[in-house]
């Protein structure tokens, strides 16, 4: 052994109160949120769900389309777009 000690952890109840105190201090500086601009992000969060799928429905169109193979490739790449759409929706929110 070396004797080195790993660095210890933050504990999480002092990180969850930083980051309270940060918003805290965030919307005093900032105000109230408007109606319309959390409209505006509904209109947004709608979207970046709705694009991947609408790709993944194309794109599974034309690889079908190709193929001669029905729904066969249409149906996974739309749930793999709304997958990828729900991910980043999830991201967005997150960092919002």
């Amino acid at each position: 052994m070396t004797g080195k000690q790993p660095p210890e952890k933050a504990d999480p109840l002092v990180d969850a109160a930083d980051r309270r105190s940060q918003r805290h201090r965030r919307w005093l500086e900032e105000g109230e949120t408007s109606v319309a601009r959390r409209l505006a992000q509904i209109g947004v969060l709608g979207w970046i769900i709705v694009i991947p799928m609408l790709a993944g429905l194309f794109v599974g169109r034309l690889v079908d389309g190709a193929l001669h193979t029905g729904i066969f490739w249409t149906a996974p790449l739309l749930l793999v777009g709304l997958a990828l759409g729900c991910w980043s929706a999830w991201k967005w929110v997150k960092g919002a």
